[in-house]
């Protein structure tokens, strides 16, 4: 990856390509490089949607690379979601592929001054770009069945559907998957609706005649990546659960630990959960043909994806995740799988975040606009958000916008962002990090369920505030940093129980590089991801007290442990004192 391409979309006579040399990122991917270059080059105070703004894509420091688990793409810029610096990542095939061609980082840049749509192809003979209205308005999964007819099966798609391209600020921007579904998706703060700004639909990359990153030391490589996969394959997280039940093994834990919000944040526990559990589910695809395990990008070897299918036995949707199901489920008042798929498919196509969009359909349910429970309803709202109606763009809009246009008092988002399936009263440490995450609420930021209900990498009682910020600070330090490397997250179980598994991927990294890398080098790189990402929101006008949860945490106890959220503000503020 030896090469930055920018593409100005604004340019006079149409967009223009120039490339340049990676210079002062050498060595970085992911979000240390779309952070970085967001903070210093775009301006804080700039319109999301506007000229000025940026979009990056990067895929990780590994990436392209045979290692295993290395298949996550970052995409940067400011959010119109949030106001905030923005990386949301997604896993598919992009990344491997714009790895392999050999691109560091490709940026968006300006904004055209007509109403076309643009697609853009790279291979190795460099990038193409070309006007294709008929494009417009297509959804995902249209859109990619008609690119296919154009460019074939053995390239990766980027695109966005109609949500982005109406600029909403829940557009996500979709990834297709080994099977070429547009089924992975950056899906948190609005990227999409950049994307649609910038006035691309389609990104089309094909790797034919270019071969796999070669490491610095190849022996070295190989030996650290077998053992990487070893300790991934014998840690019961990341070796059982998330293999036989996906993510969304994790419905009966939370509902069990109280901390499963669901009518909107009114209480913690849902009593019909065992219907839409990780368990149910496998067993419901397996015996309608589809599969419960299944790698979203190849190199997966945890393999926590799956296929749904109807009950007809044919395909509807990949396997909804834990967040999706709760989203569109619990949260709604649901237990119905299949209304969780329909709608989780509808996302996906669509465009749009599955966790936004969930709790945007609950605020709405809170509003009176339809009743909590309302299967055949949450699917009508969903079909108003892809017709573009009045109604379909504010809820496209998220919970925040939504709640304030209906007057809901309880909008449960920070810094204008949905919070996702843990509920902050019930489970301390995830709640300090959404409120001090750079990002708004995401739970991805720092993963406190792993200690808190997992007991993953220590035992930290979720329900005292004793350890939280410590805990939260280290996860967002280390999140940053795997957020660089193009790993998968989930990683994050079996490095934090078995140190030797730590230093595998150390040893993958130095074998890469032909460096020595330490556990030092990591804390070193997330700080300096975090510092940049932090300057970034406080030139864009953000302060400490944007780092706060909804009043309502505070003040309404959440059953059935019936207490609130107890972080003071000053320890809150804590969080960044390294």
């Amino acid at each position: 990856m030896d090469k930055i391409a920018r593409i100005d979309m604004g340019a006079a006579g149409g967009p223009k390509v120039t490339m340049e040399e990676v210079g002062e990122y050498v060595g970085l991917g992911g979000r240390a490089l779309t952070s970085l270059l967001i903070a210093k080059e775009v301006h804080p105070l700039c319109h999301a949607l506007g000229a000025e703004n940026k979009l990056v894509f990067a895929p990780g420091m590994l990436s392209g690379t045979a290692g295993a688990m290395t298949g996550r793409l970052s995409v940067g810029c400011k959010s119109p979601l949030t106001g905030t610096i923005k990386e949301s990542n997604a896993g598919g095939q992009a990344a491997q592929v714009l790895a392999r061609l050999g691109y560091a980082a490709i940026i968006l840049e300006g904004k055209p001054a007509s109403d076309d749509l643009y697609k853009i192809h790279v291979n190795k003979d460099g990038i193409q770009i070309s006007v294709d209205n008929s494009l417009k308005l297509l959804d995902n999964y249209p859109l990619v069945d008609k690119l296919r007819k154009e460019y074939g099966d053995k390239v990766a798609y980027i695109t966005i559907g109609t949500a982005g391209e109406r600029k909403l600020l829940a557009a996500s921007i979709a990834c297709t998957d080994p099977e070429l579904r547009p089924t992975r998706h950056c899906g948190r703060g609005g990227v999409g609706a950049v994307m649609g700004a910038k006035g691309v639909k389609a990104i089309i990359l094909d790797d034919a005649g270019m071969k796999m990153r070669p490491p610095k030391e190849p022996e070295k490589y190989r030996d650290a990546n077998r053992k990487f996969v070893e300790g991934l394959r014998k840690h019961p997280v990341t070796g059982e659960g998330l293999p036989a039940y996906g993510t969304n093994v994790l419905t009966n834990v939370l509902n069990e630990a109280g901390g499963y919000p669901t009518y909107n944040f009114k209480t913690g526990q849902f009593a019909t959960s065992a219907k839409l559990s990780g368990e149910a589910q496998a067993e419901l695809e397996i015996k309608r043909g589809g599969t419960a395990t299944h790698g979203c990008h190849r190199g997966c070897v945890i393999q926590c994806s799956g296929i749904y299918n109807d009950k007809d036995g044919h395909y509807l949707t990949k396997q909804p995740e834990y967040e999706t199901v709760w989203s569109h489920g619990g949260h709604c008042g649901i237990d119905d799988l299949d209304t969780v798929a329909r709608l989780d498919f509808m996302d996906d196509n669509i465009g749009v975040d599955t966790i936004e969009m969930g709790v945007t359909i609950g605020v709405a349910m809170d509003a009176g606009i339809i009743e909590f429970g309302d299967k055949e309803g949450a699917i009508r709202l969903m079909e108003e958000v892809g017709k573009g109606t009045p109604l379909g763009r504010v809820l496209g809009c998220g919970a925040a916008v939504t709640g304030k246009v209906y007057g809901v008092e309880r909008v449960p988002v920070v810094k204008d962002q949905a919070l996702p399936a843990y509920d902050p009263r019930a489970i301390q440490g995830i709640g300090v990090t959404y409120a001090t995450t750079t990002m708004g609420a995401d739970h991805t930021a720092g993963y406190a369920i792993a200690t808190n209900i997992l007991k993953v990498g220590g035992d930290v009682d979720p329900l005292k505030t004793e350890g939280q910020v410590e805990l939260s600070r280290n996860l967002q330090i280390a999140t940053a940093a795997i957020d660089s490397t193009g790993m998968c997250l989930f990683i994050a179980f079996a490095i934090m129980d078995q140190p030797e598994t730590f230093q595998a991927l150390l040893d993958m990294l130095g074998a890469f590089y032909g460096i020595t890398m330490t556990g030092d080098d990591v804390v070193a790189l997330g700080k300096k991801v975090l510092s940049a990402e932090r300057d970034f929101n406080a030139r864009a006008g953000f302060t400490k007290q944007h780092d706060r949860l909804p009043r309502f945490f505070y003040t309404e106890p959440i059953a059935p442990h019936n207490q609130t959220f107890m972080m003071k503000d000053e320890e809150l503020d804590e969080v960044f004192n390294w």
